[in-house]
């Protein structure tokens, strides 16, 4: 008799601050169900269990890491409980699990083992900016963090000027530190004419989102500082 496998449930986490009345019921009763879990860093996701009030007791919960320290070898042994049959959660520091996240990686291996991967409906702040943007949200591409080599750099802007210049939507994050002099950088890039959202604090009541020509972020990128954000690029 063939073994049942579990499942593994890709669970969104909060953009910042939230509470279990974030998340539909339907998550709730996945998550209320799990005590085993594949996380990025521990601390980000014990406070997420805390805060949707899971009735299992946090020292009974299990733990497998997939941070920057982890070595990718160990991550089939991640999912050996669902191999014999129990359902278990990867949950992301914030957001989307897999999106903008070393997730992707483990997902991979489940198909693989032919575990059945089920995503759990959560907040996307890639997806919520572009909503919010006015851009064209039918053409679009994310880059991520820009890479630190200078070259390397500059053929990446060069590339998104090219793919903006045919009206696609161009998204990217940086290390809120970096906001200001990243805002810097796109206007040296792009002509002056081209337009720039920045949707920071997501889903807090401290959001703002303002598309506004680059030419105007001058007075506002200041304000911007130590914000988690996200950055668009339209027409």
């Amino acid at each position: 008799m063939q073994n049942v496998k579990g499942k593994l449930y890709l669970i969104p986490n909060f953009l910042g601050e939230g509470n279990k009345d974030f998340l539909p019921p339907y998550n709730l009763d996945i998550i209320h169900g799990l005590d085993e879990f594949i996380v990025e860093n521990e601390k980000p996701a014990r406070a997420f269990l805390k805060a949707i009030e899971s009735p299992i007791h946090q020292n009974d919960f299990i733990f497998h890491f997939m941070d920057k320290h982890a070595d990718p070898q160990d991550f089939p042994s991640h999912l050996k409980a669902c191999d014999k049959g129990k359902d278990i959660g990867l949950i992301s520091d914030a957001g989307l699990p897999c999106v903008a996240d070393p997730g992707h990686q483990l997902v991979r291996i489940a198909h693989k083992k032919y575990i059945e991967v089920v995503p759990l409906v959560g907040f996307s702040s890639i997806m919520m900016a572009l909503m919010a943007s006015g851009f064209n949200g039918q053409s679009f591409r994310f880059h991520g963090y820009l890479p630190h080599d200078n070259q390397l750099k500059k053929k990446k802007l060069k590339q998104a000027l090219s793919d903006l210049s045919r009206n696609e939507t161009q998204i990217f994050i940086e290390t809120p530190y970096r906001n200001a002099s990243f805002i810097a950088e796109l206007k040296q890039s792009f002509p002056s004419e081209t337009k720039l959202c920045v949707a920071v604090d997501l889903t807090l009541e401290s959001e703002q989102i303002n598309t506004m020509p680059l030419t105007e972020w001058s007075s506002k990128q200041d304000a911007l500082h130590k914000r988690p954000a996200v950055f668009l690029l339209g027409l």
